[in-house]
């Protein structure tokens, strides 16, 4: 795993991430790593893999739902 050292962070910005990090249970770098990977988030090739696997996990095909809601509507 790397590391990541980030200087002349605003001390407002580490008091908010210190009371975040207390809110949600976590260390303050745990809660510093978890809202790193959640903005550097997924590219689009990855969250196709990672929904081709869960549709592999899952076993089966899940059908559009927009024609069962509209044949819904119009009993």
């Amino acid at each position: 795993m790397a590391d990541i050292l980030i200087r002349g962070l605003d001390d407002q910005a580490m008091k908010r991430l210190r009371a975040r990090a207390k809110r949600h249970g976590r260390s303050l770098q745990g809660e510093a790593r978890m809202v790193l990977e959640n903005a550097a988030g997924l590219s689009v090739t990855e969250s196709l893999r990672a929904a081709r696997q869960w549709r592999k996990k899952l076993g089966r095909r899940f059908d559009d739902s927009a024609a069962l809601i509209r044949e819904d509507r119009e009993r």
